[in-house]
């Protein structure tokens, strides 16, 4: 298993960013590999995996590449006033870490996760792209940014809710889009102690009356690293590894 810290300039973004690559040995070896991009929260970046969790240990066992980007604080979405998050998370990187790796194609070797901001960004490519990941998590996700109270910095660059509608930032809307045939499979879960656990259940509800694959769980605890690092290591047993089955 290997550490990688790729640094490369993005044409949709129009800067140069960054990604942590973990890669395990058959993808040293030149064998193409899953590949779980892992997403992080507003207040973090590119490190932030690596720094509070043990995610290059959960995953040291495993046949399974994780991708860590730089999302700095766009919610993962293409702005109003901003970058184009969605489009270089969802399409410029993956083409850019196959070019760099040898990394899967399969959906069925895909995967998305992420906390807080990265659990909107996971569940919002996984909805609004669902022919191109085969499973999603949401840790602590901030699930609900129409229903939410005013979110400031979000309006700022994302303009109005009534832009988040017509654009597909709003999950509750993409699942009713959806059917339970063509969804990624979904895990969500969230602590109890957690601001953002109303819009969880919010999420829950309108998954589950869709009949949408959803693993959902309550947690006790807050908005808060010892919970993550205890659920990516649920979320990577609940993955369907094709290599493990």
């Amino acid at each position: 298993m290997a550490l990688m810290q790729c640094s490369f300039f993005s044409e949709v973004l129009g800067v140069s960013t960054h990604a942590n690559v973990i890669l395990p040995q058959e993808a040293l070896d030149g064998r193409p590999v899953p590949v779980l991009y892992l997403l992080h929260g507003r207040s973090d970046d590119e490190t932030a995996w690596l720094r509070w969790s043990a995610i290059e240990r959960h995953v040291s066992e495993l046949r399974l590449a994780v991708v860590m980007p730089n999302g700095a604080r766009s919610f993962y979405t293409d702005q109003a006033v901003g970058y184009d998050y969605f489009t270089f998370i969802s399409e410029e990187l993956p083409a850019t870490m196959r070019a760099f790796f040898p990394l899967s194609e399969a959906r069925e070797d895909t995967f998305v996760a992420g906390l807080s901001m990265g659990g909107y960004g996971a569940l919002k490519w996984a909805l609004g792209k669902p022919g191109a990941v085969a499973a999603a998590a949401s840790l602590s996700g901030a699930l609900d940014v129409v229903g939410r109270e005013r979110d400031d910095e979000w309006l700022a660059n994302h303009g109005s809710v009534e832009r988040a509608q017509a654009v597909d930032d709003d999950l509750l809307a993409l699942i009713d889009g959806l059917t339970a045939e063509a969804s990624p499979a979904l895990y969500v879960s969230c602590g109890t102690d957690d601001r953002l656990l109303a819009e969880n259940r919010r999420f829950r509800d309108r998954a589950e009356s869709r009949g949408l694959p959803l693993t959902y769980a309550e947690l006790a605890g807050g908005h808060e690293w010892r919970l993550w690092d205890e659920e990516i290591q649920r979320v990577l047993a609940w993955l369907p590894l094709r290599a493990r089955a």
